[in-house]
């Protein structure tokens, strides 16, 4: 998984706490990462529907629905696409004592305890979602921590 699904749903979470766009820029300061990539995680949100971008002055990004209503799947699928996280290559057909491809009729156990993994990862990340992060967010940062992060984003 890239980091660029990290920055995203910090951005995600941050941006509960604001009813007006934030620029990208801004998000990048406030988490300390590079603007330039960090633009790039906000377009693919952006591709898949999760947040719009608001052109002008008083521009930036804003959900595009409830937070109650984005899971953290769907955010990761964005960045790094909806690909299986393992590919299987078939390695036991390779090699000096390859298995013959017409006696692999079944994945073999490697590709199917991956299959097994990739889709309980799935299951997981989907059943959170972002409001249940915000939820988190005070247990882990405190009260009031939002509420700062959202009073900082909207000042100039």
């Amino acid at each position: 998984m890239s980091g660029g699904v990290e920055w995203a749903l910090h951005c995600c979470v941050v941006l509960t706490s604001v009813d007006e766009p934030v620029p990208a820029t801004k998000l990048a300061e406030l988490h300390d990462v590079s603007p330039s990539y960090l633009a790039k995680q906000l377009q693919a949100l952006s591709r898949a529907g999760l947040v719009r971008s608001v052109q002008g002055k008083a521009g930036g990004y804003v959900l595009t629905r409830e937070a109650a209503s984005i899971t953290v799947l769907d955010v990761v699928e964005a960045v790094d696409g909806p690909g299986p996280a393992f590919t299987c290559t078939e390695i036991r057909q390779r090699g000096p004592l390859a298995t013959p491809a017409e006696a692999c009729t079944t994945p073999c156990p490697i590709a199917r305890a991956m299959a097994g993994a990739d889709t309980a990862w799935r299951e997981a990340l989907r059943a959170v979602s972002i409001a249940d992060l915000v939820q988190d967010v005070g247990s882990t940062s405190g009260p009031g921590a939002l509420g700062r992060v959202g009073a900082w984003l909207t000042t100039s």
